[in-house]
């Protein structure tokens, strides 16, 4: 289970005051559940899921993480107790192949050929094309994306984070993604938490947690949030988009 509880987190503006990015921020999420969080953008959704991860500090507030305060831990040490991060924008790492990544990522050295194609081929790329290509400039944004995803599959963490996983993504891979989210709900392996504006993501969810202004302003199933965020849709102030 993942509790967060009156988190908080500001930086200081220009006039030298504190602008809040977060501000008292309190949610719980179940074990294998999937969860939605969407809201316009410079709503705090991010900051929030970096703020799980150890990516940034926060300025008050606790994270619990299977009943384990975490708040002062480092990212390492949060990834060895099962917790992955997917960013917006992932890295690149000139040197490493597709094929390191996995292997690190899985901690193992001895990933089957099979077992590399499962993990590339559930995000839409091909293993022969791309298991011993280096991650570096010469893969676009949404192939170093797709890659990532699949070394967060590897790594088989409790928690998944993935910030607007689609972003970047063409749609034929897109579609891939959303299956492949679908079978890790469907096996009941992991939790996730899915920072996106797609519907067809949203529509997967069990929860949607709205985050607008550094607050979480509407939390509840989808069945309940959902109708009211295609209603806006409708209404012409939608931040949402379809694939």
């Amino acid at each position: 289970m993942l509790e967060i509880r009156h988190l908080s987190y500001q930086v200081s503006d220009e006039s030298g005051g504190e602008l809040g990015i977060l501000n008292d921020v309190s949610l719980t999420i179940a074990d294998h559940k999937f969860v939605v969080v969407t809201g316009p953008n410079g709503g705090g959704k991010t900051t929030l899921a970096k703020a799980i991860m150890g990516l940034v500090k926060p300025t008050s507030g606790s994270i619990l993480w299977n009943g384990e305060d975490i708040t002062g831990l480092s990212i390492t040490d949060r990834a060895r107790k099962g917790i992955s991060y997917g960013f917006q924008q992932p890295p690149r790492f000139k040197g490493l192949r597709v094929r390191d990544l996995l292997e690190l990522a899985s901690g193992r050295q001895d990933l089957s050929h099979e077992e590399e194609c499962q993990y590339l081929t559930r995000v839409g790329l091909c293993a022969n094309d791309y298991i011993d290509r280096e991650v570096d400039a010469s893969l676009s944004g949404g192939e170093v994306k797709r890659i990532e995803i699949a070394t967060i599959l590897a790594r088989s963490a409790g928690l998944m984070i993935f910030d607007e996983p689609e972003a970047g993504i063409d749609l034929w891979s897109f579609s891939r993604l959303t299956e492949t989210f679908r079978q890790l709900h469907d096996e009941k392996s992991a939790t996730l938490v899915v920072i996106s504006h797609q519907e067809r993501i949203i529509d997967l969810a069990d929860e949607i947690v709205m985050v607008s202004g550094g607050v979480i302003t509407q939390h509840g199933p989808k069945e309940e949030i959902f109708p009211q965020i295609l209603a806006n849709t409708v209404s012409g102030c939608s931040y949402m988009k379809e694939a």
